[in-house]
């Protein structure tokens, strides 16, 4: 049977090691964390000569082509609004894949920093929202190498649509944060230019 002071020894060991290992996480991990932020504008382009997004299954079958009363009929009396949605170049379960240059600037000719490649999967049978996964691939400048991933809700009627950065790649290992977007130039049926800023903690 072992001592005494053999067993406290064991003891003050064993809670040594486990403060050890919470202060290395704790410090390691979070009071060096860096917070970068990211700013760039996404091309999302459906139409133009060389699509970099494109729809790859249409939900549009899955709606009536008109809205229908509650009896099955089709509805005269519906609104503006409900006839515009069905008409939208968006339907409940499309999914579309990207393919998207960021650049620095909002303009075509502006210097390229990366690509965003992912789908966004259409969740909502009223308004555009869709959950998107996204990862964004750096090409250029000091995090060259790295990528970042966003998930989330996109509802394309709000101003501001928050994204949660889930992780990343290279320098941006572990990383955790924030995506915030914004139409900058942006048709749904076209396309267009999307602003997109980057809070991640890494």
């Amino acid at each position: 049977m072992a001592s005494l002071p053999t067993v406290l020894l064991a003891a003050a060991f064993l809670l040594a090691t486990a403060i050890y290992i919470r202060s290395y996480d704790t410090v390691g991990r979070t009071a060096t964390a860096t917070t970068t932020h990211l700013h760039f504008f996404m091309h999302d382009d459906y139409t133009g000569p060389r699509p970099t997004a494109a729809r790859i299954v249409s939900g549009r079958s899955l709606l009536p082509t008109l809205p229908l009363s509650s009896d099955g009929d089709i509805d005269n009396n519906a609104t503006a609004a409900e006839s515009t949605l069905l008409s939208s170049p968006r339907q409940f379960g499309d999914v579309v894949v990207l393919n998207n240059a960021l650049t620095e600037g909002p303009r075509g000719d502006s210097a390229r920093v990366g690509t965003a490649q992912g789908f966004a999967v259409r969740v909502s049978e009223g308004g555009i929202v869709s959950h998107l996964n996204m990862h964004m691939v750096l090409d250029a400048g000091e995090h060259r190498g790295s990528s970042v991933t966003a998930n989330g809700r996109i509802d394309m009627d709000a101003t501001v649509r928050e994204s949660v950065i889930i992780g990343g790649t290279g320098k941006f290992r572990f990383a955790r944060g924030y995506m915030l977007t914004r139409n900058y130039d942006y048709d749904l049926a076209r396309g267009g230019v999307v602003e997109i800023d980057v809070y991640v903690q890494h």
